[in-house]
């Protein structure tokens, strides 16, 4: 029966994809691909010979409903980001959307995703955590990071290296230099790096070297005992 299949790929390793998503690739009539270079790495590296097509943030509006109406006809579709999960902070989430609203079957296969190594090996309490993805880069990055100044769960981001620096500032601002976390660097790659420490310690490390590779930062939770307050805590300013 035709369907859509989400399929988690490595996040550097080539070797972390499990059999059956490997399966699911050679099985499906068209692999969409949020880089198609990128995805045609990992192809090639397993012999997976299939159509394949762009699916990215740019043209995901334009070819969404062509996408169903080709489901619909009976083909199977494979969705790949360029590493992890899709819709984690990837393209995904419209198309499933849609594909569901159709009464299309969409099934998720277990795979990789950056956050949860990030997390586990953080050594930062992991019973109650919060994933919140790429912050704003402007508006809204203010209201969000007052918010999550006085939440005691273990907070997950994604960053750029480019930015990483100028947010680990951010975060010393708003949640205190003393705030426990971990920055893990190329996960699962060669060069793999968990920085862990304060918030102060941490930023001091990367501004003094250039930063590559993905990023992810695990902050620890706000302590309610703690009577220390940001600077940014009581401040009502705008955006």
């Amino acid at each position: 029966m035709s369907q859509l299949y989400l399929v988690p790929s490595p996040i550097g390793n080539l070797s972390d994809i499990t059999y059956r998503a490997v399966k699911i690739l050679e099985e499906a009539d068209l692999i969409l691909a949020e880089d198609t270079r990128t995805s045609g790495v990992l192809l090639r590296h397993y012999n997976i010979n299939k159509p394949v097509t762009p699916y990215h943030q740019h043209n995901e509006h334009k070819v969404l409903q062509h996408l169903v109406s080709q489901i619909e006809s009976g083909k199977t579709m494979a969705l790949l980001t360029d590493a992890g999960t899709p819709g984690v902070s990837d393209p995904g989430f419209l198309l499933v959307r849609a594909c569901i609203q159709a009464g299309i079957k969409v099934e998720c296969l277990p795979g990789a995703t950056a956050f949860v190594p990030a997390l586990v090996n953080s050594g930062l309490p992991m019973n109650r955590f919060a994933f919140e993805g790429f912050l704003p880069l402007k508006k809204g990055r203010h209201t969000l990071l007052t918010q999550l100044a006085e939440d005691e769960r273990s907070l997950v981001f994604y960053e750029s290296p480019m930015r990483l620096v100028k947010t680990l500032s951010d975060f010393i601002n708003y949640f205190g230099a003393g705030r426990n976390c971990c920055v893990s660097r190329e996960l699962t790659k060669m060069f793999e790096e968990n920085k862990r420490g304060t918030l102060q310690e941490v930023h001091d490390y990367f501004a003094a070297k250039t930063v590559k590779g993905e990023i992810v930062i695990v902050l620890e939770g706000f302590d309610p005992k703690s009577k220390k307050k940001s600077r940014y805590q009581d401040d009502d300013g705008g955006e």
